[in-house]
């Protein structure tokens, strides 16, 4: 399940639900494999599983499974001592540790700055070696509530926007793709969400952001029941729209009779009036190119030590070692075209924002709507230009066993109840399958 909030480049991932395939802890009873975080609190206190024996069994898994799945780029040499840190806590009855993250396994996406043993180098090789002055703002808030800093994830290189490379793929690995934060139930996704949402000082926009936070956090909208009474829009054009002979028009056909069944009331038909403008010519890439110049630039002078320190840095180096980063199969156009410009264009801005207020707001208000669904990510664009959060899910399966999601879209601070919404179709359809791992 993912929650992704605002324009940001926090991506994260949960490694306690990825990489499980065997039931259980060598040697213990306690079977992990479908376990929640819930679940390993309670192992916690039961004496069933220590933190040293969670470490060292994921650490076995991405031994056994990265050759394959590449989706891992290095693993933390001092997680197991973390790992002992976090059990020792345990033991001395320490405040918060049998609750939360602590001690529970993270995997960082590979751009977002860790200052330990770890490289951050957002998959490419312009970045190997280079040391950050600090931890980033989410990580403090990890280490806090004592989670264990596992490794770094694999991601599209640059969080995709070098362009012309296959979505997920980067240099250092040649794969890896997610957003997040990233977990294998929704309630996960929560507890996640509860230690990394807040104000960050150098951060200016979690500063408005962090007015939407509950008081209490965000797990007691976990409800079952959490469906009834809302109100669900659904745009069939184009965010429904198939090919022929595909198997998704009837599966969410079943996921609207479902999302009824649990009390929603679901409006149909509905349309985003400037959704043709928004996929076509928002201004979105036009804006996120000034800012990706201005934001990286920032980044990189700061950094302690680094091969490169600007943007021109980084596009000479992807030429100097073009064979690493394939620069001739993959280009590097949106570097270009992001060197190219000189400032963030207010008017680009302001489009943006009408869009936002005359297209998907608009549409929220005038129906009264808690949420809008959509297929898979289908909606990203249309959330990401107004800044408003959204949760997926699974929603089924292709012929072929690939995974699709659904997603529930809604305004600022509506995150308590896309929560409840989420959470209570995941109970009613349990459609997640653990993965085969099979090619």
């Amino acid at each position: 399940m993912s929650i992704h909030s605002h324009v940001s480049t926090l991506f994260l991932l949960l490694l306690v639900l990825l990489l499980s395939r065997t039931n259980a802890v060598k040697g213990h009873a306690f079977p992990i494999k479908e376990a929640t975080v819930h679940d390993f609190h309670m192992a916690f206190k039961q004496n069933k599983l220590t933190s040293r024996q969670l470490v060292e069994f994921y650490l076995g898994q991405i031994r056994k499974l990265n050759p394959i799945l590449r989706g891992v780029i290095e693993v933390n040499p001092d997680a197991l001592l973390q790992a002992d840190k976090a059990d020792y806590e345990r033991s001395a009855k320490l405040a918060g540790s049998l609750m939360g993250l602590h001690g529970i396994p993270v995997l960082l996406k590979d751009n977002i700055a860790t200052k330990d043993k770890m490289n951050t180098t957002a998959g490419s090789f312009a970045l190997l070696k280079s040391v950050v002055p600090r931890d980033a703002g989410v990580v403090r808030r990890l280490r806090k509530a004592g989670a264990i800093i596992l490794g770094k994830a694999s991601m599209s290189e640059w969080a995709g926007f070098r362009f012309g490379f296959p979505w997920g793929w980067c240099a250092r690995t040649g794969q890896g793709r997610c957003v997040g934060p990233i977990c294998r139930t929704v309630s996960d996704a929560v507890e996640v969400l509860d230690v990394i949402a807040g104000f960050d000082h150098r951060d200016e926009a979690t500063r408005t952001a962090s007015k939407y936070i509950p008081r209490g956090g965000y797990k007691q909208f976990l409800k079952a029941n959490g469906l009834k009474g809302k109100r669900l829009g659904i745009v069939r054009n184009p965010f429904f729209v198939f090919e022929n002979g595909s198997v998704l028009p009837q599966v969410f056909e079943n996921n609207f009779h479902t999302l009824r069944q649990g009390g929603a009331i679901l409006v149909d038909n509905l349309e985003i009036a400037n959704i043709n403008v928004i996929f076509g010519s928002s201004g979105e890439e036009v804006a996120l190119e000034a800012e990706f110049k201005i934001f990286l630039n920032a980044y990189l002078k700061e950094l302690v030590a680094s091969p490169v320190r600007t943007l021109s840095d980084v596009i000479a180096f992807n030429n100097k070692f073009s064979h690493l980063e394939k620069v001739k199969e993959y280009g590097q156009d949106s570097f270009l075209q992001a060197e190219a410009t000189n400032g963030i264009n207010k008017k680009t801005l302001l489009k943006l924002a009408r869009l936002s207020q005359n297209g998907f707001v608009k549409l929220m208000k005038e129906h009264k709507l808690d949420a809008l669904v959509t297929h898979g990510s289908d909606i990203s664009s249309v959330l990401a230009i107004g800044g408003f959060p959204g949760i997926s899910v699974p929603a089924g399966y292709y012929s072929e066993g690939i995974p699709f999601g659904i997603c529930f879209g809604g305004l600022k601070g509506s995150e308590p109840k896309l929560i409840e919404i989420a959470y209570s179709f995941e109970q009613a359809t349990k459609i997640r399958k653990p993965p085969s791992f099979k090619p």
